[in-house]
């Protein structure tokens, strides 16, 4: 059976473009990227969604002010591989005092430190846009301004998503650290009624503040809380009193002025608001941290030197952006543009927190 492999001249024509193209590359005649954006109309792309590095550098530089968003003070970041292991050590090895006098003939005593190793791997978040390539041309047609003006409009895109990447990073930390799950039962309160810290009569969250600071392994040097509890909390008549050293019963405290008085670091105060309602309805806002408070040990530099810390973010590799061309949308096609990173949230020492939940009513 003889099989029939004719070629036309449209084909022969475009392998010898591809051929050309692959040549270019290899001699740096052509950059990579442009390579394998010419490579999608042929089905030959073997880089599926290119990196821009102009995009790039807007995904990594852009930040929600920090005021607003707290996650990666809270649970900072620490490069790992794709896939890593983190050991995790039981408390009690560290605080027990074994036999430690040895004969004049004798051995000392034999200590065995066990660790669990815990195999985890950094999962992926990312979004997409699609930029029509009228909205392009018209960008690129338009006068620049030497400074200020219009926004190209596949950076604004990057700009949107990234923003919501770190908004849903909020809301991922903060249903992790705001988690009883992730306290061990002695260093969690629930509040309601009279000990909530808006009864400015009854509740003392300072003495509560104080025992809990005093309660934990590690001390912690950090104070989370949202914004509905922070109010509340800054304007308590015991805290005010406090650190005027006055029977005043109104006024306001600063977070530097609570943290000398707590003897702690730094207060995070977490101020981001999210749509809970689906997508479709009635815009639903609350706030992302809600009305609870935590007293937390963070510190990178324990995570890295394996001393507990009572959480961190696993990151592999940096923020990423690109583009890719959709010739099939809208009439003129569009550029698709992504945004995403690869991270995990980790709560690695439960007993270095203590858990306020309900705060105010």
């Amino acid at each position: 059976m003889k099989l029939n492999f004719s070629i036309t001249r449209t084909q022969w024509a475009a392998l010898a473009i591809v051929a050309l193209a692959i040549v270019a590359m290899h001699y740096g005649l052509i950059h990579p990227a442009l390579g394998s954006l010419g490579f999608v109309a042929f089905g030959l792309n073997t880089n599926a969604f290119p990196v821009n590095p102009q995009l790039t550098a807007i995904a990594i530089g852009y930040r929600n002010p920090d005021v607003n968003l707290i996650a990666d003070a809270v649970l900072p970041r620490v490069p790992t591989a794709k896939k890593f292991n983190w050991t995790k050590y039981g408390a009690a090895q560290g605080y027990t005092v074994p036999d430690t006098k040895v004969g004049r003939k004798s051995e000392p005593t034999m200590v065995d430190f066990g660790g669990t190793l815990m195999p985890d791997e950094t999962q992926d978040f990312g979004l997409d846009d699609l930029v029509p390539n009228d909205e392009i041309q018209a960008y690129e047609a338009m006068p620049k301004p030497a400074s200020g003006g219009p926004i190209d409009p596949q950076a604004l895109s990057t700009m949107m998503l990234t923003s919501l990447l770190e908004l849903d990073r909020e809301v991922r930390v903060a249903g992790e650290v705001f988690n009883t799950a992730n306290y061990v039962a002695a260093n969690q309160t629930t509040l309601s009624g009279t000990s909530q810290w808006s009864d400015y009569t009854n509740s003392n969250p300072l003495s509560a503040m104080m025992a809990a600071l005093d309660s934990t392994l590690f001390r912690p040097n950090k104070m989370v809380i949202g914004r509905a509890a922070w109010t509340v909390l800054r304007q308590h008549p015991k805290i005010v009193q406090a650190v005027f050293k006055t029977v005043q019963g109104a006024g306001v405290v600063t977070k530097q002025a609570l943290c000398d008085l707590l003897e702690i670091d730094e207060i995070l105060v977490g101020e981001a608001w999210v749509n809970t309602a689906r997508k479709g309805q009635t815009p639903t806002y609350a706030r992302t941290w809600g009305k609870h408070c935590s007293l937390v040990f963070s510190s990178v530099q324990a995570a890295q030197t394996m001393q507990p810390t009572f959480g961190f973010t696993a990151q592999w590799g940096t923020r990423i952006a690109g583009a890719l061309p959709e010739p099939k949308s809208g009439l003129r096609g569009g550029v698709r543009v992504r945004s995403g990173e690869s991270v995990k949230e980790i709560i690695s020492a439960p007993d270095a927190g203590y858990f306020f939940q309900n705060c105010v009513g």
